[in-house]
């Protein structure tokens, strides 16, 4: 027969049973990732050139790396169609959890051909539902493409399906200038209205750092571009992750800004880092 057991045994053995499961928990704990902060987006944010620097490569630093990971998964001559057609999406996908966050910049290369040449990457013009058919003569493959804004809208869906969350970024102005003003891209406002028509955030980075260009002078300016009019050099990439920074810190509210580190207190406003 089984003695059933008494009071004071009784609270014995929750005791032991939740002391051995102290570790299990501890070490649950322990083992739950860190949250990731993936970029996508072309060589202005990850161009990988001697001399060429994407903001990408530099905003790390104003990132707790003790709080969230940052991926720079941009990858140069991509527009916001190939990135998706060439399967670079799809690897950012398998990654992606609940609580990551996606930053992306895309408008440099969507003007570019849509099947002919030797570079038909571009996408149509605009944020509509319209579609171009067509075959791309570099490989020869049909190919249904889509407007800039619509592809924009599918990278803000896919992250939304992951649980992560998106933020989308206008494109960094060119070393283009009239009358001692930058010239902003048409892309910059397609990029706005991408973001307002899928409640996105949205950082006018286009617009803070050709503020800030403007703010230093086209003779100081042309010194971050020594190659083109489009990639910069590491002081250019720091003054435009800097802007990144001070765009994201703008927003209202900014669930990315409780990842940052204590460098990116001295971002103003303006998107002015130490220089």
């Amino acid at each position: 027969m089984i003695e059933p057991l008494s009071k004071g045994r009784t609270i014995q053995m929750v005791t032991v049973l939740a002391m051995l499961m102290l570790p299990l928990l501890s070490s649950t704990a322990a083992q739950t990732p860190k949250p990731t902060l993936f970029l996508i987006g072309d060589s202005t944010v990850n161009v990988g050139t001697t001399g060429q620097v994407g903001w990408g490569e530099r905003i790390a630093g104003y990132f707790d790396p003790a709080k969230i990971a940052v991926v720079n998964a941009a990858r140069g001559g991509r527009s916001s169609r190939t990135f998706l057609t060439e399967g670079l999406w799809d690897r950012v996908l398998v990654d992606l959890r609940p609580g990551d966050f996606v930053i992306m910049q895309f408008g440099h290369n969507d003007g570019s051909a849509l099947f002919d040449t030797d570079r038909p990457r571009g996408s149509i013009k605009g944020t509509g539902d319209e579609i171009e058919e067509g075959v791309v003569e570099l490989s020869g493959e049909w190919e249904t493409v889509h407007s800039f804004g619509w592809y924009l809208r599918r990278y803000v869906a896919d992250t939304r399906g992951k649980g992560a969350t998106p933020i989308i970024c206008s494109l960094i102005p060119r070393n283009a200038w009239q009358d001692r003003r930058i010239v902003r891209e048409d892309y910059r406002a397609w990029a706005r209205t991408a973001a307002q028509s899928t409640g996105t955030a949205f950082v006018d980075l286009t617009e803070i750092i050709a503020r800030r260009y403007e703010q230093l002078g086209p003779e100081r300016v042309n010194t971050f571009f020594p190659h083109d009019h489009t990639h910069t050099n590491v002081i250019g990439a720091d003054v435009n992750a800097a802007s990144v920074i001070a765009g994201l810190k703008a927003l209202d509210p900014c669930a990315l800004c409780a990842y940052l580190s204590t460098k990116a207190a001295d971002v103003t406003a303006a998107g002015r880092p130490p220089m």
